[in-house]
């Protein structure tokens, strides 16, 4: 099969390898052997289930749950010569028979369609009478009540699969899955001897940075003055917020469009398709957007507000930088954003139909998480192994390409600090959160430190020279270490862990490191945009192969990307093929799509090469 799959990849996809885990998991689903994927955002996950889809004898289901994924790979696998067809709520009752007689007579390939269809009367009619040979579950870990994104709907895949004649071969894909969630999807859905695979959670083109503005929107301003005509994403909490920030960048002269779960179908629509035809590059947007868009030109990611967990964070942040290069996922923390973090935790209505105790045990992994991103915020280590080891992947410490990492530190000696925080929480009863005890150890005049007559308490004043954020700074790191505990509840309170009594009795020294106050210099975190295999880059006759997409994708009605994406239109601008043969070892440029459009833009090549010829 190896020569086939080869075949496949190149004729159809353009590809002439594949990326790392690639192969493996596609000849193990052609074996007929269950798949578990866990592979980050941009690895090729949908290549791994769309190549065995052509090779097996029946149908394959891909369950997702967007409708926006579906479109947009339905999109993709048409234009590379693949018949693929979507069954979803975006459809009208004609569309959707229409579909569906197709699919009856095996018209199509692959069918995409959501979780909360497939226990309709209709849809099971037309799969009880189908030869379905493999279920791909896309974003598997919704299945997972340990996972971030939970979905009961996701819990009906297996009673469906369940009822059909003939079991087929089960498949999952996800992109973030720590390993109880990778348990919990094996067991969910009852994969048999499953072919389980972690390709590896780095994505080493992305550089990470947390910022802690004042004035974030100043901050975004000055970032997106920096960064002209690039494509981006800014997330952020709240409609409201996305709203806000959306009008004033309108206001400030940039071309932005906006996209939350409180616009109309249409509005969300236009919104959408303005950012994937690149008719506005930038993206204000809650988390409703961007599960299963696969755009690859996106530069940056910026969370204008601190994100509820690092799994939702990683993939939000992985939405950019797909085609390889390099991209940046910038992070503006708030203190603010973990108190609308917590709110939305406690008042989460989305499981409300499971039991009581289901139910809390979600509500503390939540708060859990909530937890782990706010160290992320605060800590001084490398950002980028901070992430890995969340995921249980352990590697270097120092990535080279985050912003901890490019930042001078010293390490400097806390001890006397940590043991007056410590000591406090013990003399006051472990019964505060972290706003009494630093206000209690400041000596701050507060009502509430009045009001439980701390000012009365031994500590009360003990730190009163230092800056509030400092202290925060050594709070979080006693707490990132265990030598201090914040309860799981709806008011956090500070306890005392089993290793906090070795810095009171001196048995153990804290050693913090600061950043050090440095002249302000050239960032760097500039990086080439150009991978190192083309960087002699025809920057004209790169903008001229970008117009010629541009209107064929207006004729076509596609996102540019679905032509080609702007790494393969690079790479034509740096190796300036002169024949097929030749345009054939492009990235991304397969038989189908020569066939297509390939013509017209080799024209465009050796028009260009023709006038330098002449210069």
């Amino acid at each position: 099969m190896t020569h086939e799959t080869h075949h496949i990849l190149q004729t159809y996809f353009g590809y002439s390898s594949f990326r790392e885990g690639q192969e493996a998991i596609i000849n193990q689903m052609i074996e007929g052997r269950d798949v578990l994927a866990i592979m980050p955002t941009g690895a090729g996950k949908s290549l791994c289930y769309q190549i065995p889809a052509l090779l097996l004898d029946g149908i394959t289901l891909v369950i997702s749950p967007l409708v926006s994924l579906m479109k947009d790979q339905v999109r993709s696998l048409n234009a590379a010569g693949i018949h693929a067809a979507y069954l979803n709520s975006s459809l009208t009752y004609n569309q959707y028979q229409k579909a569906l007689n197709l699919a009856k007579n095996y018209q199509y390939k692959i069918i995409y369609v959501a979780p909360e269809r497939l226990l309709t009367e209709e849809f099971l009619n037309f799969a009880l009478h189908i030869n379905i040979s493999m279920v791909s579950i896309d974003e598997a870990h919704c299945i997972s009540q340990w996972g971030q994104n939970f979905r009961p709907s996701y819990l009906r895949i297996t009673e469906f699969i369940e009822r059909l004649p003939g079991r087929p071969i089960i498949c999952g894909f996800t992109a973030t899955a720590t390993w109880q969630v990778k348990d919990d999807i094996i067991e969910a859905l009852k994969l048999v001897n499953p072919f389980v695979t972690v390709t590896g959670f780095d994505r080493k083109n992305l550089y990470f940075e947390v910022r802690k503005p004042k004035d974030k929107y100043k901050e975004l301003i000055s970032y997106l003055s920096g960064h002209p005509k690039k494509s981006g994403i800014i997330y952020c909490l709240t409609r409201k917020i996305v709203e806000e920030v959306s009008l004033k960048l309108q206001l400030d002269g940039f071309s932005v469009t906006r996209y939350h779960a409180g616009l109309s179908d249409d509005e969300r629509r236009s919104s959408q398709d303005d950012f994937i035809y690149d008719r506005r590059p930038l993206m204000v947007a809650t988390n409703a957007f961007g599960m299963g868009i696969d755009k690859p030109n996106v530069h940056f990611v910026i969370h204008y507000n601190m994100p509820k967990d690092l799994e939702s964070y990683y993939q939000e942040a992985g939405r950019s930088g797909r085609d390889g290069e390099p991209a940046q996922c910038i992070l503006m923390y708030g203190g603010k954003d973990v108190v609308t973090n917590q709110f939305f935790i406690e008042h989460n209505e989305e499981n409300s139909e499971l039991d009581k105790d289901t139910r809390r045990f979600i509500l503390e992994k939540d708060r859990e998480r909530l937890r782990k991103m706010t160290f992320y915020c605060f800590t001084n280590d490398c950002l980028r192994d901070y992430i890995l080891r969340y995921f249980n992947e352990y590697g270097n410490h120092f990535c080279g390409n985050c912003s901890n990492c490019l930042t001078n530190f010293s390490e400097v000696d806390v001890t006397n600090e940590s043991r007056l925080l410590i000591g406090c929480v013990k003399d006051t009863g472990q019964r505060y959160g972290i706003n009494v005890i630093l206000d209690t150890l400041r000596g701050s005049k507060a009502v509430r430190v009045l009001r439980y007559r701390l000012d009365k308490n031994t500590f009360y004043g003990r730190l009163s020279g230092e800056k509030d954020y400092r202290l925060r700074l050594i709070l979080n790191h006693l707490l990132l270490n265990e030598l201090l505990f914040l309860t799981e509840e709806e008011y956090p309170i500070l306890k005392l862990t089993q290793a906090s009594d070795t810095i009171l009795t001196g048995q153990k020294t804290v050693i913090m490191k600061f950043a050090v106050p440095k002249e302000k210099e050239a960032s760097k975190t500039k990086k080439s945009s150009l991978p190192e295999n083309y960087k002699d880059i025809d920057e004209v006759l790169f903008e001229e192969l970008r117009e010629i997409r541009r209107k064929l994708a207006a004729t076509q009605k596609v996102p540019p990307y679905i032509i080609f994406n702007d790494k393969t239109l690079r790479q034509m601008a740096s190796a300036k093929p002169s024949n097929e043969q030749e345009m054939l070892g492009i990235s991304g440029v397969g038989a189908v799509k020569y066939q297509r459009y390939g013509q017209l833009f080799l024209d465009a090549i050796l028009k260009n090469k023709k006038n330098e010829s002449n210069i």
